[in-house]
Order: C-alpha cells, then sequence, then structure tokens
C-alpha cells in the first residue's frame, strides 16, 4: 500500500516574486505550505541574490514545468564596476580590484559583442552538475573543473544607465544564460572588472509582470484561511494560473469526449492536425469547455500521440 499524501490536490502556476538572500528550493517549500499542496516544483532556480520571478508549479502543473525552464527570460541587472569577484557577485569574495578608465565608445562595443548568437562558459558557481554534485561544491572547496563553452542567445541588450562605478542593463536571453557570467566577461572586457550587486528577473516567456505575488501576501492570505475569514479557493488558489499556460506556445488540438477518453488511457487517436508537422508537439483539449488534457506529438500517420497526461483529481462523492 503506498505512502499517504499529506495536503491538497491543487494544479496551476502561481508567479512568485522572489525575496533576496533566499534560495528558490527555500522559496518553493514556502509556497507550497501556504497552498498545502501536496506537490510542487519550480522552473529554473535563481541566484540567492537575486529577485524577481519565480514561476511555482502546483500539481499536474510539475509535468509542465520544462517547458518553463527552456523559455525566454529577462532580467535588469545592476554591476559594480572596477571589482571582480570569485562568484561574479557581490556575495563572494573580492579578488581583484582596477581602476574604471573605458570610454562610452568602448563600452558600446563592447555590449555589442554579447548580443545575438554567442558561446558561454559557465561560471564554476553555479548549480550545473558534475558527477551528480553542483560546480559551486566544487567551487568552495578550491577545485576547478573545465567547461565546455554552450551556446546562448541574447535577444537584446539595452543600455539603461552608467554613474561612476554603477551600469545598469537590461538582457533578453534564451535559456541557460548566466547573467553573472556576462557581467564578469564584460568586466574584463572593460579591463576594470564587475559583479553583479542587483538581479531581477521580470518575465519568464510571455508571463505578465503585475501577477507576481510575494511571500507576504501568500503568508496574509494564509493567516486569513487559518483564521477562518476565508477558504483556500477564495483567498489562494484565484493566485493560480491555468496549467496549460506553461506550454500555451504549442498549437492546440480540441478533441471529442469520446476520442479524448482513448487518448487519457495513452492511447494515439484521430484530430485534426492539418497544417502540422509530424512530430510536432500540441497541445491538447478536449469538449466543448476545451479543456487542457495533456500534450501529444504529431505521429507519422498523422494521428496524436500522447507524450504527458494530465490526471483529473477524482472529486469526492
Amino acid at each position: 500500500m503506498g505512502r499517504r499524501r499529506s495536503g491538497r490536490d491543487i494544479d496551476g502556476v502561481l508567479l512568485l516574486d522572489k525575496p533576496t538572500d533566499i534560495s528558490s528550493n527555500d522559496a518553493l517549500q514556502k509556497v507550497r505550505r501556504f497552498f498545502n499542496a501536496n506537490k510542487a516544483g519550480h522552473t529554473g532556480a535563481l541566484d540567492p541574490l537575486a529577485t524577481g520571478m519565480l514561476p511555482i508549479c502546483l500539481g499536474e502543473a510539475t509535468k509542465f514545468s520544462q517547458f518553463l525552464l527552456d523559455s525566454d527570460k529577462r532580467y535588469r541587472v545592476i554591476a559594480r564596476l572596477g571589482q571582480r569577484t570569485d562568484t561574479s557577485d557581490s556575495h563572494g569574495e573580492i579578488i581583484c580590484e582596477r581602476e574604471v578608465k573605458f570610454t562610452a565608445k568602448q563600452l558600446d562595443g563592447a555590449l555589442e559583442h554579447f548580443r545575438g548568437d554567442t558561446l558561454q562558459i559557465p561560471s564554476m558557481y553555479s548549480a550545473l552538475k558534475h558527477q551528480g554534485r553542483p560546480l559551486y561544491e566544487y567551487a568552495r572547496k578550491g577545485i576547478t573543473i573545465e567547461r565546455e563553452a554552450r551556446p546562448i542567445t541574447v535577444y537584446e541588450l539595452q543600455f539603461i544607465r552608467w554613474d561612476n562605478n554603477e551600469l545598469e542593463l537590461e538582457i533578453h536571453c534564451s535559456k541557460g544564460t548566466y547573467i553573472r557570467t556576462i557581467i564578469d566577461d564584460l568586466g574584463e572586457m572593460l579591463g576594470c572588472g564587475a559583479h553583479v550587486t542587483y538581479l531581477r528577473r521580470v518575465q519568464v516567456a510571455n508571463y505578465p509582470y503585475d501577477r507576481m505575488v510575494s511571500l507576504e501576501q501568500l503568508a496574509a492570505l494564509r493567516a486569513k484561511v487559518d483564521a477562518g475569514e476565508g477558504s483556500f479557493e477564495a483567498l489562494l488558489d484565484s493566485l493560480l494560473l491555468p496549467m496549460d499556460t506553461a506550454v500555451v506556445h504549442f498549437p492546440a488540438v480540441n478533441i471529442t469526449e469520446d476520442t479524448a477518453a482513448y487518448f487519457k488511457q495513452g492511447q494515439p487517436v484521430c484530430g485534426n492536425v492539418q497544417g502540422l508537422a509530424q512530430g510536432e508537439m500540441i497541445r491538447v483539449t478536449s469538449g466543448t469547455e476545451q479543456r487542457f488534457i495533456g500534450i501529444a506529438l504529431v505521429s507519422e500517420d498523422g494521428r496524436i500521440a500522447p507524450k504527458r497526461l494530465v490526471v483529473e483529481n477524482e472529486q469526492p462523492a
């Protein structure tokens, strides 16, 4: 007999405004407790220094969190010029101090170097795994692991301001881009060194900035629930976005409820896939309400082959 899960079966995506000086996992566990959810996962860690948008997937939405991990991100970053640290941010130790003496023209040329498709060597102080352990564990022991450069894309790099030893930028980039590494590399290119003092993620995929909520807001709402001043459904669950917002970029195909019964059993089914290519990922809905039931691939014979299914919670009799 399996272990009984504690908590509620609640599905959806919360856009958390993560505070600074807390790990993404700690923030995740706080959200899980506020919602009393039996299952939760985040969609790509933010550094403890960083703040901003951290989508938290609850329940069945965790099955689709990978697609948010793979999505584009946008950041606002402030760099301290003239100082390089071992972690490339203000949490690290200063390892070099140099005079800031570049020109505006040199800065423009250096920024242009980072735009578009480039290769980036991840920091040793990153969560990338080597032999099952994150690189930062090796770094803290003074061990350096050889890392391969990885392709990244910076779609947009906006100059915001340069004020003495402070430089502020906004960066729209592909998955796997380390902003700390961009700032460290930029500082070396300018000959003065630099590190991140402020980092805020302002966008993940196309999620709206104004739907973010803070841990303080969630704590206040949970206190009301505990005091009997409202229900989870009315006060907290209304903050969740639908789970299929994680895969909204896939084309949608709607099937009948009868067909959906076979699809939910893992069987490939027929549907209107006209104009879609073999192997293309699609978002599958069912019935007149177009209820999201999973994602699928278009098979070689033009059918809809289930990839990940939504398990609908059983309602009490």
